[in-house]
């Protein structure tokens, strides 16, 4: 494992400066990995994480586990909470991390120099202790981990639109497969015409 002081310079390296919630990501990521037993950062695809926001907190908890969209294992579920669920895919255990709701304001204690809260916490949240920081408990999955990892290769076509559809996404409504938009589950509506390219 690498040492905190790594892991929030290659966070950082993403964004103009290191920032609180960066840290929150940093350290939740290292305190999911002791509460399950692995070590992280992960080389193989065996931690799977659900982030309940994007942005700078999500960067955190990366570098520290090794969890990345790209190797699809690592989601995002915008709840707009600074909160993540770790799953362990070979034990199927499940911890849900949050900040305690007291930790902006310990923060202080543990930085009582620093000019502003901001920076308070920036420093704070560094050195506070596990249990100061963080509350935990443990969860299942409303989805189960293999039907988030899926089978690889397979993929079908949408009845409706003829779009593909990989990693199991599709919907079956009365005999039909349609993909999610078509399903009525969609993250946009479609506007009259057509863009070609």
């Amino acid at each position: 494992m690498e040492d905190i002081q790594d892991y929030l310079a290659k966070s950082a390296s993403h964004h103009t400066q290191l920032c609180p919630r960066q840290v929150l990501g940093v350290r939740m990521g290292i305190y999911a990995g002791r509460l399950l037993g692995l070590d992280l950062p992960q080389s193989n695809k065996r931690l799977i994480t659900i982030a309940e926001t994007d942005g700078c907190f999500v960067d955190g908890i990366s570098v520290t586990t090794g969890c990345s969209v790209g190797r699809r294992t690592l989601r995002v579920e915008d709840y707009g909470k600074v909160a993540a669920a770790f799953s362990d895919s070979h034990t199927e255990q499940s911890v849900r991390i949050v900040p305690r709701a007291d930790a902006r304001t310990l923060a202080n204690e543990y930085a009582p120099n620093e000019g502003s809260n901001w920076d308070a916490m920036l420093l704070g949240y560094q050195t506070m202790p596990d249990e100061l920081l963080f509350s935990w408990q443990a969860v299942a999955l409303s989805t189960p981990v293999e039907d988030i990892i899926s089978s690889p290769g397979v993929w079908t076509n949408c009845q409706v639109c003829g779009e593909e559809i990989i990693n199991e996404r599709e919907v079956v409504l009365e005999d039909s497969v349609l993909c999610r938009s078509c399903a009525g589950f969609s993250y946009y509506t479609l506007l009259p015409g057509q863009i070609d390219p």
